[in-house]
Order: C-alpha cells, then sequence, then structure tokens
C-alpha cells in the first residue's frame, strides 16, 4: 500500500524559515531509517505559498491565482511517499517524526493512494492498467572478477548509496556447489541509489567477462557534486572524456573505474540553457 504523509503548513514554513541543522540531521536520519526498511520511496519540503499559484477552473476555464494563501494550518509543508504493509505500518512511521520539526508541535496527515483495484472494469480502466507492463523498478547488475565486495563499497562511499546488500556464496545453500575459494567472493550485492539499484555479484573463472559496451549513468543537480564523484571514479582508472560543457549537459563526461566498470557522469542539461 502506497501512503502519502503530509507535513502541514505553520507560521514558520508559510514565512520561508528554513529548518535548523539540527532538524536537518533529524529528518536525514529518519528518512535513512524508512529507505533501509524499505518503505521510502520520496519525499521533499515545499517552499511557501507566496512563491506558488493555484490554477481554479470555472466552466472549463482556468484562472491562476498568486499565493500567499490563508488558512494556513491547510495548506502544505512538506511529504514523504512511503509503501507499507497497512495503516498502521504507516502510522507507526508518522508518529517517528523528528521532535526536532516545531519543537514537536506539527500536524502530519496520511492518505492511502488509489490503485486500480478500486475502479469498475471499463475501457479506461484498461488504458490505465496498460502501463502496468512498465516494470516496478529497472536494476544495473555488473559482473566482477573476485573483488566485488571492495568495489560496491568504494561505490557506496562515492554516491553516499546504501549497500543494503552483501551476501557471500558461502553464506547461501549454494555454498556446497562451490570451491572453497569462493565461499567468501559475493554471490549477491546491492547498492540502494534513490530506489534504483546498482547490483553485481563474483563470477567464478571463465564465467567472467569485463564490462562492454555498456555505462552507469549518474546525473546530478549540483555540478561541483558532479565533478566530484567524476574525480573519485577516475582514481586508478581511465578518463574515456573529460568532464566539461557539451551542448547537451552543462557538464559531462566518461570514465572507466578501476574495476573495470564504465561510468557517464553529467550535471543537468537546463543549466546550460
Amino acid at each position: 500500500m502506497k501512503y502519502i504523509l503530509m507535513r502541514k503548513a505553520d507560521a514558520d514554513t508559510e514565512n520561508g524559515v528554513l529548518p535548523s541543522e539540527d532538524l536537518l540531521q533529524a529528518m536525514a536520519d529518519y528518512n535513512e531509517r524508512m529507505t533501509q526498511a524499505g518503505v521510502f520511496t520520496d519525499g521533499d519540503g515545499l517552499r511557501p505559498t507566496r512563491e506558488g499559484c493555484r490554477i481554479q477552473f470555472r466552466n472549463g476555464e482556468p484562472t491562476v491565482i498568486n499565493g500567499p494563501f490563508k488558512q494556513t494550518s491547510e495548506l502544505l509543508a512538506g511529504y514523504s511517499v512511503l509503501e507499507v504493509d497497512s495503516l498502521e505500518d504507516a502510522i507507526a512511521w508518522a508518529k517517528q517524526w523528528p521532535k526536532e520539526d516545531a519543537g514537536g508541535n506539527v500536524t502530519l496527515e496520511l492518505r492511502r493512494y488509489f490503485t486500480l483495484e478500486d475502479f469498475d472494469p471499463s475501457p479506461a480502466l484498461e488504458k490505465h492498467r496498460s502501463r502496468e507492463r512498465l516494470p516496478r523498478e529497472m536494476n544495473v547488475h555488473v559482473a566482477f572478477g573476485g573483488n566485488c565486495r571492495e568495489a560496491m563499497e568504494f561505490y557506496a562511499k562515492v554516491t553516499s548509496g546504501h549497500l543494503e546488500a552483501v551476501i557471500t556464496y558461502g553464506e547461501t545453500p549454494a555454498a556446497a556447489d562451490v570451491p572453497p575459494e569462493m565461499h567468501d567472493q559475493i554471490v549477491h550485492s546491492s547498492l540502494n541509489l534513490r530506489g534504483r539499484r546498482l547490483m553485481g555479484a563474483d563470477m567464478a573463472g571463465d564465467c567472467y567477462q569485463p564490462p562492454q559496451g555498456t555505462q552507469v549513468h549518474l546525473d546530478y543537480n549540483n555540478t561541483e557534486q558532479a565533478a566530484r564523484v567524476f574525480d573519485e571514479l577516475s582514481e586508478g582508472g581511465t578518463i574515456i572524456m573529460p568532464f566539461e560543457q557539451t551542448f547537451w549537459a552543462h557538464r559531462f563526461g566518461m570514465v572507466t573505474d578501476r574495476f573495470g566498470v564504465q561510468w557517464m557522469i553529467s550535471s543537468e542539461l537546463e543549466q546550460c540553457q
């Protein structure tokens, strides 16, 4: 079940008061706990309504109404999207909202998303259902020749992603079917990057082939952050294309890291328009 956890606005959020360092840390820790539990899908804070607007329709004609808006307690200051098994689970996570926010005096609201199963069959519903052909996720899997653990720990450090799984052959029922020297090597690893995953495993002997013709692409809003990641991935590797401005991106570069994996790093297109 998917729920949206809404943080209602107050005088501070409507006046554009930024979170304190303590609150930023507390929210980061809270989101990290939910991410590791596999329930955090997305979330963000919203700027004051004076910087937004409403589009109101009357008889199909739109009218733009600029903020700010009254009734502060009914406005939205931020949200988190949770994937949980029940309303009770969503409530349990909502109750852990950081006390550092407004001194523990906030109002949250939980609302469950509709699903297609809530509707009666119809041609319009079938058109929506056709989107189910899309996979729930698309992940990247990389083969390694014995250094998967080192590589994945390095990628976790470079990207600040969550290394949610590192499982050896010796920890699985397949242990009896692989040579003893493979027991400490990795049969499955998973690095969670905002819900997308870079997975990896060690391949034995002739089963391993260096990655060819495929790159892992990381895009950043912050150019300095993108440059840092490019530089760190370049250490001990080979730069294919320098990290520079192009006609399609503010900055873009390609590198093969020291583990033989190719990366494309970019800072988004909009910045060069």
